[in-house]
């Protein structure tokens, strides 16, 4: 029996039978025949092991035996005894009998089991003197055995034993669970493989207990769905040959270690403190914690996740009793379908419901719908395409800063391309383009500053993110005609996708100003128009926001210097001080780092570093973000030596920062001394320490440092060439100890 090619039933959810053909096809299986809640095909030993280790779809797979009548005890009896059950179980073996249906003979489903594992024993007895007993729980042979009125009673062997959706992960299944099975069905249907494998994220925003997110974790991770179960129903079968079992199963455990680090961030949402700690737990047992971020939340707090767009996966209430339809329809549908226009542009979407009316109230039309059953529900699958935004504000960075009068936020005037000064300002363009030309093209470089206020009435900067535009508007000073100002700046508005061949929806304006001690910092929030982007630096991805904040995430006159970081980063220890978005912690890990350490007090900016750092493919241990206030940190593991020592280390403090989580507000220009002075203390032997700050009148008091301490001034060595025209935007010094 062991090489031979039987014929398997495998069965599952209505509606999935396609892609669960599919899958045994993959597994090896030939003459593949869907049917309604299941699969007939055939298979070996191997393909039963890689079915049931590896389906996500399956429910269970069954090995027919015979279909005996059922009009008669007699006969029932008679023909069951006729199956050759010492070819399946040992007679010292033990067993269980499932069944299911009823008719005038066989009245209940525990009379038709017993009278089954009454002629399986008697047949096994007679033949070895033995006879096997029955265990419930794990036996060694669990036999299906379905009535069907008119066509008698289906007998074979459960070769998944448990039910095949039970992974072995779920701690606590939480309200109204949605089976294993079932969820994973949904994300192949969704295309969430495809999404995963470029990167995309995965959201639930109201994720129960989880099951969509470690089901998203484990089929981006290649882990089978079938690996921490422990058990399965061929393995106490006469027919198991574990010379056949064990390598498909190393296989799965290899594919599983070799496939974690292609687990993107995956977010779930819960507003029920039981059910969200059920979903921790279970996350947890799944061992995909690492991936997956829960939070508590309901839809009204829904906001775009830091990190590329991807799929957004929900399966809410379906109102089934009366009544219900309309208690769901306005507090989630509706504001389900208004927050994914609104925070979720761009992500495509999946939702699970058995209500027509509330698949109106999300306002979207779907671009395909599939019928599924959740149990015994009849359901709709609607999946939606990317959504377009609602475009509720302009694309200026959101609110006003609070310094601007309401004067200031008037849109810039309709401006002429041809008009004399649009003429000269897109002139001036093309020069600078053709000077950095070659150095663009020699560096492969992507992201640079093209123009910044080069003719003083058309005050912006422009700075280029591959294919997007950040067009930063600088206040105009006192006595400029606001009017005039406006007119200026439609007119830039106006040459630039002509001039750069950029998409019009791909230019980002923003007003800048200088900010003042109350207004939040240098990295002050703005609005919440959520424009992300993947853009290249190095053959590196780094994500960038063109709206939230006054600074995109990447600061581009500090390309060189993150350019030395990983140049010199190979073995070492790096520490990042005032982390921002992990962009230089990006670079030391692919310059080769044998570990970063990235400190920032806000956790916005340590879950952007975090991203930057997983699309890249830098994870686990090796690659720490900690959470705290620099100057406190660095004073603690200073004095503890907790840490270690580094053998490289940036420190690129701000200027200025008030933040209510800080013990007193930050001046660099009194700080520094005793800042440099603590960070130094990290440094290993003959390690590097790289200081940089964006303050235009700094002066590094070197007095106040420590003897001993090489300073070197590189300033000029980190302005690249799209900042050489100007004043510098910012100092630089490396400090080294003298041997």
């Amino acid at each position: 029996m062991n090489s031979a090619w039987m014929r398997l039933f495998a069965s599952s959810p209505r509606g999935v039978e396609p892609l669960l053909a599919d899958e045994v096809r993959l597994a090896g299986a030939r003459r593949v025949r869907p049917l309604t809640g299941g699969v007939s095909f055939e298979g070996d030993l191997a393909v039963i092991g890689r079915v049931c280790l590896y389906s996500r779809v399956a429910s269970r797979l069954l090995l027919p035996l015979a279909r005996v009548p059922a009009d008669g005890l007699e006969g029932f009896d008679q023909a069951l005894r006729e199956i050759p059950w010492e070819d399946h179980l040992r007679a010292d073996g033990t067993l269980a009998v499932d069944f299911s249906g009823t008719n005038a003979i066989i009245r209940h489903t525990r009379f038709g089991a017993m009278k089954v594992k009454d002629a399986v024993v008697d047949r096994l007895r007679e033949r070895g003197g033995i006879r096997p007993s029955v265990d419930f729980d794990r036996p060694d042979l669990r036999i299906h055995a379905r009535l069907s009125e008119d066509r008698g009673v289906d007998i074979g062997i459960d070769l998944s034993g448990e039910a095949l959706h039970r992974r072995g992960y779920r701690v606590n299944a939480g309200s109204a669970p949605l089976k294993e099975n079932l969820a994973a069905a949904i994300l192949l249907l969704a295309g969430w493989p495809e999404i995963a494998r470029r990167g995309g994220m995965l959201l639930d925003p109201m994720c129960g207990s989880g099951t969509f997110l470690i089901e998203a974790a484990w089929m981006a991770g290649d882990i089978a769905p079938g690996l921490a179960r422990g058990h399965f129903g061929f393995l106490g079968w006469s027919g198991h040959d574990p010379a056949v079992w064990q390598p498909i199963l190393a296989e799965a455990r290899e594919r599983a270690r070799a496939g974690r680090s292609a687990i993107p961030t995956l977010l779930g949402f819960e507003p029920d403190a039981k059910t969200l700690e059920a979903a921790q737990e279970n996350v947890v047992q799944a061992g995909v914690a690492d991936r997956i971020a829960l939070a508590s939340g309901n839809l009204e707090r829904l906001e775009r996740p830091i990190g590329v767009a991807g799929l957004m996966v929900v399966n809410p209430p379906y109102g089934e009793r009366q009544g219900e339809v309309e208690r769901l329809e306005q507090p989630i549908y509706r504001l389900l379908g208004q927050r994914w226009r609104t925070r979720l542009a761009g992500w495509k979407g999946a939702v699970l419901t058995a209500s027509p009316r509330l698949a109106d109230a999300l306002g979207e039309k779907p671009t395909a719908s599939k019928s599924l059953y959740n149990g015994p529900i009849a359901c709709r699958l609607l999946l939606f395409d990317a959504i377009t935004p609602a475009r509720v504000e302009r694309d200026t960075g959101g609110s006003r800063p609070d310094d601007q009068s309401p004067g200031d936020d008037l849109p810039p005037t309709p401006g002429d391309p041809d008009a004399p000064g649009a003429v000269m300002f897109a002139n001036r363009l093309k020069k600078n383009r053709r000077r950095l030309d070659p150095w663009l093209k020699r560096e492969s470089v992507s992201c640079y500053r093209l123009y910044d206020a080069d003719i003083p009435e058309y005050a912006v900067a422009v700075d280029r993110y591959g294919p997007w535009i950040h067009l930063q508007e600088y206040r105009p000073p006192a006595g400029i005609d606001p009017e005039a100002a406006r007119r200026r700046l439609g007119e830039v508005l106006a040459v630039l996708p002509r001039a750069l061949g950029v998409d019009p929806d791909k230019i980002h304006l923003k007003t800048r100003h200088r900010q003042s001690a109350g207004s939040g910092g240098q990295y002050g929030r703005l609005g919440e128009g959520r424009e992300w982007a993947e853009v290249d630096e190095g053959g590196l991805k780094l994500l960038v926001n063109f709206t939230d904040t006054l600074d995109v995430g990447l600061f581009l006159d500090h390309a060189p210097l993150r350019r030395m970081i990983r140049s010199a980063a190979s073995g070492k220890r790096f520490l990042n001080l005032f982390g921002y978005t992990g962009s230089a912690t990006v670079h030391a890990a692919a310059g080769g780092a044998r570990s970063t350490l990235t400190v920032d007090l806000s956790r916005h900016y340590l879950e952007w570093a975090g991203r930057n750092l997983a699309a890249n493919g830098f994870t686990g241990l090796d690659h720490r973000l900690v959470r705290a206030d620099c100057l406190e940190w660095l004073a603690q593991v200073a004095e503890s030596g907790d840490e270690g020592k580094f053998d490289l280390i940036l420190l690129d403090p701000p200027t200025f920062s008030n933040s209510a989580r800080m013990q007193r507000p930050f001046e660099l220009q009194r700080e520094h001394p005793a800042l440099i002075t603590q960070a130094t203390r990290l440094l290993a032997p003959g390690g590097v320490l790289y200081f940089s700050n964006n303050a235009r009148r700094f002066h590094l008091d070197a007095d106040a440092l420590p003897a001993g301490l090489h300073i070197e001034e590189i300033t000029r060595q980190t302005i690249g060439p799209d900042f050489a025209n100007h004043p510098p935007t910012h100092h630089c010094w490396r400090f080294t100890w003298l041997m």
